[in-house]
């Protein structure tokens, strides 16, 4: 089923919001941020035209953690990246979805290269605009986005950009997949996260969950991200404090354990884990971690094995997943997972689904899994792809909080967030502050995004949102 089009143009804007409370990862605590938003026209081979949209946070410290750089740096390398897979796409000419991201996969990646953009930052903007694309194909058919890629309407097939993939059935394998209906979310506790009312020098009081135990009482979550900050002693108490918290559940409970890329080497992490093991408060806690995620820096990440980490829990890389082949340099270190983050790119997602499934078929087992994380995700077009995508893989758990640490719509007009609550009743719920993302005993409802485009048919009101500047990069 795959169709050709040609990028006509694009339209870049963003927009400013607030976080309710502040969050912690790794070297940085956000209090603010930016979202950009994208959109493409496409001409398909018949003539059609049609506008597509896709939306992601300008997220600092994670694409690239140079300490060097200020946050507005990285957003400015994530503007330039965006430019960059725009130039390659508008002269491409005529291509399956899919090509446009393979076939200038090499040449987006080196002309970042050639300006100091690492791999990830460069699949940013590759990211975004294959999903605004893809979005119009969508739209322009007047099909959702799993019925889309069930038919392979992007054209999936294998390509030198992933020569450990020659001859996979990728269209098979899209044509099996069966994209689930709802998904547990996995609420992340951060690293300045309040765990009960005394960690609390003040409150926000806006009615909504603040503390862990809050959090808890409130969403229902059974599925929890658990991020730690490299100081054993510390981590093993707040850990502890987390634990006699998630240990009132009396169904079971599991959790993913964030690294957040503060070891040197898998000997590091391990002694954090035969630490946590050693104490008697964590014993509920240990058994309930299903793997590690990152906890070697990303410098060194691809360089240092696994084996004695991964002899104990699986292990999966996240931000490491830079270059379009380092799951299959992972899977040598005696990594077994990578993460799915629609802000790495849907096709490079449908790639590390496809390797999952050839390695696992060639060891006999169910060895190497994907993961699905969030990068903040916003209510609306943002948080609604990414979903999309995640249920598409059938991964039946996602990391989600933006909907924590940010308001619902906070930031947009009021008529935009009660037409995405009327559109997907099921996902977002009225409350006395507005529209917001709905958790129903820690579950997501997804029927609503089996609609025309990439998990919502709904635009945002682009008028409330300044044009992206061009780029201040290389600076």
């Amino acid at each position: 089923m795959s169709i050709r089009f040609t990028l006509l143009e694009t339209q870049r804007f963003e927009w400013p919001f607030a976080l309710r409370m502040p969050f912690r990862f790794g070297v940085i605590t956000v209090t603010q941020g930016r979202q950009a938003v994208v959109r493409a026209r496409i001409r398909l081979e018949d003539g059609t035209e049609g506008w597509g949209v896709a939306a992601e946070t300008l997220a600092a410290k994670w694409f690239d953690k140079d300490p060097t750089l200020s946050d507005a740096q990285n957003e400015q390398q994530l503007r330039r990246a965006l430019e960059l897979a725009e130039q390659a796409s508008l002269a491409a000419g005529a291509d399956t979805a899919f090509g446009h991201f393979a076939n200038s996969y090499a040449a987006v990646t080196a002309a970042a290269g050639a300006e100091g953009l690492n791999p990830l930052v460069a699949s940013y903007g590759r990211a975004l605009l294959d999903r605004a694309m893809l979005d119009a194909l969508l739209k322009a058919r007047g099909i959702s986005f799993w019925t889309g890629m069930r038919a392979n309407i992007g054209g999936t097939a294998p390509h030198a950009v992933v020569p450990d993939l020659a001859g996979f059935d990728f269209a098979g394998m899209l044509s099996a997949q069966q994209p689930l209906q709802s998904l547990h979310a996995r609420h992340t506790v951060g690293l300045v996260d309040p765990i009960t009312a005394g960690d609390q020098d003040s409150r926000v009081n806006d009615g909504l969950p603040e503390t862990l135990e809050e959090v808890a009482q409130g969403y229902g979550h059974r599925y929890w991200k658990l991020k730690v900050g490299g100081n054993i002693g510390a981590d093993v108490e707040r850990l502890s404090r987390i634990a006699a918290v998630l240990d009132r559940a009396p169904q079971d409970y599991h959790a993913s354990l964030d690294g957040n890329e503060q070891y040197e080497n898998a000997e590091g992490a391990l002694a954090l884990w035969r630490a946590m093991q050693a104490e008697k408060r964590l014993a509920r806690l240990c058994r309930s971690i299903l793997y590690i995620e990152q906890p070697v820096k990303r410098a060194r990440a691809l360089e240092t094995g696994m084996a004695t980490l991964a002899a104990e829990r699986p292990v999966i890389i996240d931000e490491s997943d830079g270059p379009l082949d380092a799951f299959v340099t992972g899977r040598k270190l005696g990594y077994a997972g990578v993460s799915s983050k629609a802000c790495k790119g849907v096709w490079r997602s449908v790639i590390n689904l496809a390797r999952c499934r050839a390695w696992n078929a060639e060891e006999g087992r169910e060895r190497y899994f994907m993961s699905a994380e969030d990068l903040t995700t916003l209510a609306g077009v943002c948080v609604q792809q990414d979903l999309a995508l995640v249920a598409l893989l059938g991964l039946p758990h996602v990391e989600r909080n933006g909907h924590h640490f940010i308001d619902g719509f906070v930031g947009r007009p009021k008529a935009e967030a009660h037409a995405f609550l009327e559109a997907h009743p099921g996902l977002y719920a009225d409350t006395s502050r507005g529209p917001r993302l709905a958790m129903r005993g820690g579950l997501l409802d997804l029927r609503s995004l089996e609609t025309p485009g990439l998990g919502a048919t709904l635009e945002p009101d682009f008028t409330a949102m300044a044009p992206m500047p061009k780029a201040a990069w290389p600076n």
